[in-house]
């Protein structure tokens, strides 16, 4: 059976304002979700196997069409956020126009929110739901008997004038047990960040689920019981991609530091093999401590994210964040303390907040001083707390997301929190927010003196240029 998995063109992708300084829009996240699945199928199935990652390769529609028929696939299967429907439905209308037999798989959080919507749209043949690795292999064993299909747990799909949807799948327990993902599958070489100084980079996933309670937060598909992988396991992955020539990585887990003696394995694990690597965790400021950052350095952290989101107790109360700005603070100096560079996310336009909160977020973020910010228009997603508040309080007039995920339209303009703001007044204050740190003579000298290379350079001037344009807009 020939199996194409397919990371579609973000040419149509709904959610514009909020460009990324960061990260790079294009070849920076290879496609894991994916490459999961990938590897489990290589690993206990018997398949013609293929990815394509679209955004990496640079790919049109015309493009990717053309590699579609040159592989003339069997199955198709794709990853669905809500923010990038309207690209996976052109996307799968290629695959049906190229043979209308080809059965079209989709997964990932957007299918776990809207199963009815998802499995209406034209199409669409399967949806897999929750963790896709065990349910996707046994979908494709059984591809053609309708009978074992509705045995599976976690599958939506036609039957006839039918929607059968055989219910919420069980997590996987024993994450060690998962192949690592099938980057081989991919040009794993063009993925890069503007935090990498040049050199290839990868994500990589070391848990799953998040036990914390933000409300803006809603990962369906994951859960909130955290499990995480043994530290061996983790670093088995890492030496793997070490031997392919990767030597940078983003831990691209909720938060990387939920429990701290594992963090600590991972770095003793790193340092007893002497793996020479960079690599950048995503945290909370209330899960690291002095010694756990001592680790951190030594094993070649190079870059923490923290989630700070605002800078005011009231904001952070109202996101139910679960942290102070003490916190922020001392985290901050310790981390600096250790001189690990420091990536801070704000959010503005959050519920409840006024034009004074979101300049005295702006001062705080001068004050924390970290390395970078990347700072975003808070957007109400489908499933979380505030989107169900701000329907049931009025602030958000009907289920903008419901509607979409029914209609898909290039029209669509994506929910804000409308209560003291407009949408164009909230553009204005993101550019505001990023002139003010970044356009900043000092910032600028010190940036400039920390560049260690050529490739360093040109990528920090592509990121400027962003940065100037946006504070222009």
């Amino acid at each position: 059976m020939k199996v194409l998995l397919i990371n579609p063109p973000r040419l149509n992708e709904i959610i514009g304002n909020n460009p990324s300084i960061i990260e790079e829009e294009r070849g920076f996240n290879p496609p894991l979700g994916l490459l999961y699945i990938a590897g489990y199928l290589e690993k206990f199935g018997s398949f013609d196997l293929n990815v394509i990652d679209a955004q990496v390769e640079s790919l049109d529609y015309r493009l990717l069409k053309r590699r579609i028929s040159e592989f003339n696939p069997e199955v198709v299967g794709l990853t669905v956020m809500t923010m990038t429907l309207l690209d996976v439905i052109k996307t799968v209308a290629i695959v049906k126009e190229l043979n209308s037999s080809t059965k079209v798989v989709l997964g990932g959080p957007h299918v776990n929110l809207f199963p009815e919507e998802t499995i209406a749209l034209p199409g669409v043949d399967f949806l897999v739901l929750g963790e896709g690795e065990k349910i996707f292999l046994e979908l494709l064993e059984n591809l053609y008997d309708v009978s074992k299909l509705k045995l599976i747990s976690g599958l939506v799909f036609k039957n006839g004038d039918e929607v059968v949807n055989t219910g919420i799948p069980l997590q996987l327990g024993e994450l060690d047990a998962i192949p690592f993902p099938a980057r081989h599958l991919v040009p794993y070489k063009k993925y890069n960040s503007l935090l990498s100084a040049g050199q290839i980079v990868t994500t990589i996933f070391t848990s799953r689920g998040c036990p914390f309670q933000c409300a803006f937060c809603d990962r369906p598909h994951l859960g909130k019981k955290f499990r995480a992988r043994s530290a061996t396991n983790v670093v088995n992955e890492l030496e793997a991609c070490v031997r392919m020539g990767i030597s940078d990585f983003l831990f691209y887990d909720d938060t990387f530091t939920v429990d701290r003696e594992r963090v600590i394995e991972i770095c003793e694990e790193i340092l007893r093999r002497k793996l020479n690597i960079g690599w950048d965790i995503r945290a909370r400021v209330d899960t690291i401590d002095e010694e756990m950052l001592v680790w951190l350095k030594k094993a070649g952290c190079r870059g923490i994210h923290y989630g700070v989101e605002a800078g005011t107790e009231k904001i952070l109360k109202r996101l139910n964040k679960g942290i102070s700005l003490d916190q922020v603070s001392r985290t901050f100096d310790l981390t600096k303390k250790h001189k690990i560079p420091i990536l801070a996310y704000f959010m503005i336009g959050c519920p409840d907040e006024e034009l004074n909160d979101i300049l005295t977020s702006f001062k705080v973020m001068k004050l924390l001083a970290p390395d970078y910010v990347h700072i975003t228009i808070f957007t109400p997603f489908p499933g979380t707390k505030l989107y169900f508040d701000g329907m049931k309080n009025g602030v958000i007039k009907k289920d903008y997301w419901k509607e979409f995920s029914s209609s898909p339209s290039p029209k669509f303009i994506p929910p804000h929190w409308g209560e003291n703001f407009t949408r164009e007044e909230l553009q204005a204050l993101l550019s505001k927010g990023y002139r003010m740190f970044y356009m900043r003579p000092f910032y600028l000298l010190k940036r400039l003196f920390k560049i260690r290379s050529a490739n360093e350079l040109f990528n920090k001037v592509k990121a400027g240029a962003k940065v100037l344009k946006m504070s222009l807009s």
